[in-house]
């Protein structure tokens, strides 16, 4: 898989959740940082502008790839549906 082929429609990789895992590890740097820098006896001064907006993204990302899933789910089963009712 080329590189240009992660932009195309009918790829196997979901960008949302890689958006989300990205953004979750970031928040988990944060603390492992904020607990080294606590044991420590430094105060790790992180903006909580900063923090908010990676959890809304890793939020955003996970709830967006979910309710794709569901309503992919839907549209799925409701073509199956469609099928049977025209065979019968």
């Amino acid at each position: 898989m080329a590189f240009r082929d992660i932009f195309k429609d009918d790829n196997g990789i979901n960008e949302k959740t890689i958006v989300g895992f990205l953004s979750f590890g970031m928040m988990a740097i944060f603390a492992i940082t904020d607990i080294i820098t606590g044991v420590l006896g430094n105060h790790l001064v992180i903006s909580e502008f900063i923090y908010n907006s990676f959890l809304i993204v890793t939020l955003g990302s996970f709830g967006i790839a979910e309710i794709g899933k569901v309503f992919s789910n839907n549209k799925t089963s409701n073509k199956n549906e469609e099928v049977s009712d025209e065979e019968v």
